[in-house]
């Protein structure tokens, strides 16, 4: 008899334990349901929002050729060029908003802004924090002197001894730090190169894009050069997570890839050689 009840116990209790254990397994399943639910939700409003409000609001720098302004005020560049007909192709407006590049993450989560529009490398902080476009352009970090030093630092270790001006929370940044070069943040890196020619900072590092159209003869900054590339890297557009308005991005690129429209813009601006095919 004992062993009967005994074993009508353990019956009991492993019956007991496999409801448990199914209870917990619906309510993760439950809970996983919820979190798509919700991510479905907020990518479904991220869309309806940009729509309701009419506009697409970008965040920017001043940053030639990607996005600058030009006699009038009105913001030119092939990023800008291009979120202006991808805010068309959305049936709204674009509206450009100048940020502090070290806080983009915050604006963009706080909804200040819809997406980061900017020439920004997909670095691993950008792309943990933010819902990715495709690449569309390569670039690289390079170092910026005057002229009539440039062959002295041809080669990145040859510029331990400089002091650098690099965009504060950019690449440029990443790329001084992982040298060990000693440095100083700027807002962004059209001052990092007012740095350089005033003699403020030795030298500056800034994107290769922006060097081939900022500096040397014909430029503004005739006196400054480029020398050593330090990096590889690809921009990419960036929008809140979970956000459907990367796929309508990536959409969007595609359609101006095979229609030629997109090469036609970098030829404008004169980065076609950079575009990922």
């Amino acid at each position: 008899m004992k062993r009967i009840i005994a074993l009508m116990l353990a019956l009991l209790m492993i019956g007991a334990v496999m409801a448990a254990c199914g209870n917990a397994n619906t309510e993760e399943t439950a809970a996983a349901d919820d979190a798509a639910a919700k991510d479905t939700a907020e990518a479904v409003a991220d869309v309806d929002a940009v729509t309701a409000a009419g506009k697409l609001v970008v965040g920017i720098t001043d940053f030639e050729p990607m996005d600058y302004q030009d006699e009038n005020g009105e913001w030119i560049g092939f990023d800008a060029d291009m979120a202006k007909a991808f805010a068309e192709s959305l049936g709204v407006k674009v509206e450009f908003v100048e940020i502090d590049w070290d806080n983009k993450i915050l604006e963009l989560d706080g909804g200040t802004i819809d997406c980061v529009w900017n020439g920004m490398t997909l670095t691993d902080e950008v792309t943990s924090a933010m819902s990715c476009s495709d690449a569309y352009c390569n670039n690289a970090q390079v170092i910026v002197v005057n002229k009539d030093v440039a062959d002295q630092y041809a080669e990145a270790d040859a510029c331990k001894e400089l002091s650098f001006a690099v965009e504060s929370g950019s690449a440029g940044q990443e790329q001084a730090e992982a040298y060990g070069f000693k440095f100083t943040e700027v807002k962004d890196q059209a001052t990092a190169l007012m740095e350089v020619a005033s003699g403020t900072c030795d030298a500056a590092i800034i994107d290769s894009l922006m060097a081939a159209a900022m500096v040397g003869e014909g430029t503004g900054y005739e006196q400054l050069t480029y020398t050593a590339s330090l990096n590889s890297e690809e921009y990419g557009v960036g929008f809140r997570k979970g956000s459907d308005l990367t796929a309508k991005c990536n959409e969007f690129f595609a359609a101006a890839k095979a229609d030629g429209s997109m090469e036609t813009v970098a030829e404008t601006y004169k980065v076609q050689a950079a575009l990922i095919k």
